[in-house]
């Protein structure tokens, strides 16, 4: 396909809401997929502090 300016782009011949779409939906998607990453660290590196200072676990 030949775009001949930005609005013709962008546009997408006549499928841009459904282009567009679906890049913002894959956009969102790997942005949730970062956060929860992020948070699943935060947890896994709290849970490796607590136990080297608990190092019997909350039973001892």
């Amino acid at each position: 396909m030949i775009w001949r300016n930005v609005s013709d782009f962008v546009a997408m011949g006549g499928y841009a809401l459904y282009v567009w779409g679906s890049v913002g939906m894959f956009l969102a998607c790997l942005a949730g997929e970062w956060l929860a990453l992020g948070w699943r660290r935060k947890d896994i590196v709290r849970e490796l502090r607590h136990a080297r200072q608990h190092p019997g676990g909350e039973d001892a």
